[in-house]
């Protein structure tokens, strides 16, 4: 069979260029939204009298059955037929003979194919917001059963102060709120509808593009048909918040690889989640966590390479836009796998506590607690800051904790010093006072879970 555009053409096409334009490898997974768009622009052709109402039940029937060819692996894609939109034209044409010339009709492959990657990216983005939804709950779940479960925080990757394991699972949530809220507003960018724009000026057939903008369940109409085939911002967009979501994620895994290790072995991972090695019997590896991180290149890759392919494209189409979808699909196929195990891997990871709560108890995580105690006691701040350094390096030439230290040690440095200094120093308590809003106190910490698990359930 000749191709459907190929009227002007004196030759067949070179069997080489056939394999180098080609895009049915990978866009034919957008069968279902192309059929979907295909049958709306049909309905609408017969409800606007284009096409007769027999010719439009004959071509919808059609389509209904390549799409369960295609279900049931029936379907043969082909080369030849370079794309998805092709592919299913061919195989109607078969099927239904010359009426299936009429599907094309005030339509081009430029909006056909916008059409369906907004189509396919919504369906996308409702999926991914889920996948987000559950690693949050996970960790949720987590930090609801370790509110009074203390680690050290850290800055600069060193022991800094004494918080509530909770709270710093909690902030990976807020950071997956972000990435939802994100999803969401891109969501808004993604659901108008091209289709009508034709190959970029629009057409001279009386559709209704608002009808078929309907039945497709978007909400907005492209208001520019140059702009509707030449716009990929809303994949750019996607990628850029797919981008972050994979840096959020990779910072978490690198918390993993990091906790599971015996340096600081805060926690043990479950055998059924991690690998070993081929030479090393003792290995039990965080092969998972790795993978995440690993995959976050990828994904920060995938957005730089479509902003190179679009930044020097003029108006309107043009074929570089077909590099469009590998990126996209790429990172769909990093950033769900990615979202979805480690969901699970939450809830298949001992928390060592005793671990955690042994590594509060050197580097002088109190040192700030003892500065705000002096300072309560009308020191000034930065006076009181001084002091507290001074006591920090007596105790290291001593080789002692700020725990260890005889009040009249203490003394030495400031009479403001009292017996009530024990309680500054209690490491429980010092995490469960810091009950200022947003921060670790362990009533504080029970106050922002209650809240997600509201926003989560709504």
């Amino acid at each position: 069979m000749s191709k459907l555009w190929g009227g002007r053409f004196s030759k067949e096409t070179s069997e080489l260029v056939e394999q180098f334009t080609a895009s049915i490898h990978f866009d034919k997974r957008l069968y279902k939204q192309d059929i979907a768009g295909s049958i709306a622009h049909v309905k609408m052709l017969a409800r606007q009298k284009i096409i007769a109402p027999e010719e439009a039940e004959s071509i919808i029937k059609g389509l209904k059955e390549i799409e369960d060819e295609i279900k049931k692996g029936q379907f043969d894609f082909l080369v030849k037929d370079e794309d998805i939109h092709m592919a299913i034209e061919r195989r109607l044409h078969e099927k239904i003979g010359p009426v299936a010339s009429k599907l094309h009709t005030a339509r081009s492959r430029n909006d056909q194919i916008v059409l369906d990657m907004r189509l396919y990216l919504k369906e996308q983005i409702e999926e991914i917001i889920t996948l987000l939804r559950r690693l949050m709950l996970s960790l949720v779940e987590k930090a609801e059963a370790h509110v009074e479960t203390i680690m050290p925080g850290y800055t600069h990757l060193q022991r800094a102060q004494p918080i509530s394991l909770a709270h710093h699972l909690l902030a990976y949530v807020q950071m997956l709120k972000r990435d939802e809220e994100r999803l969401r507003d891109c969501y808004k960018r993604v659901d108008i509808m091209p289709l009508g724009s034709a190959a970029l000026a629009g057409t001279t057939f009386p559709i209704d593009r608002h009808f078929v903008a309907e039945l497709l369940g978007f909400s907005k109409v492209g208001e520019n048909s140059i702009d509707s085939v030449s716009d990929r911002d809303f994949i750019i967009e996607f990628l850029s918040i797919s981008a972050i979501i994979a840096m959020h994620l990779s910072r978490m895994a690198e918390e993993l690889v990091l906790w599971s290790s015996q340096e600081f072995n805060f926690i043990e991972i479950d055998d059924a989640f991690c690998t070993g090695s081929s030479i090393m019997p003792q290995k039990k590896n965080p092969d998972i966590a790795e993978l995440v991180r690993g995959k976050s290149g990828r994904v920060i890759g995938n957005l730089l390479s479509l902003l190179i392919v679009l930044k020097g494209l003029p108006l309107a189409y043009n074929r570089d836009l077909q590099e469009d979808k590998e990126p996209l699909f790429d990172t769909i196929d990093a950033i769900k796998p990615s979202l979805e195990i480690l969901a699970q891997l939450w809830v298949n990871i001992t928390i060592k506590k005793q671990d955690m709560f042994h590594a509060t108890q050197k580097g002088f995580l109190l040192a700030t607690d003892l500065a705000d105690y002096l300072a309560k006691k009308g020191l000034g701040f930065r006076q009181a800051h001084r002091v507290v350094g001074e006591i920090v390096k007596y105790c290291q030439e001593q080789g002692k904790e700020l725990e260890n230290l005889s009040l009249e040690e203490m003394q030495r440095f400031s009479p403001l010093i009292e017996q009530d200094v024990k309680d500054a120093l209690d490491l429980k308590k010092a995490v469960a006072r810091r009950n200022s809003y947003g921060g670790t106190g362990f009533e504080e910490v029970k106050r922002q879970i209650e809240k997600i698990k509201a926003e989560l359930s709504s």
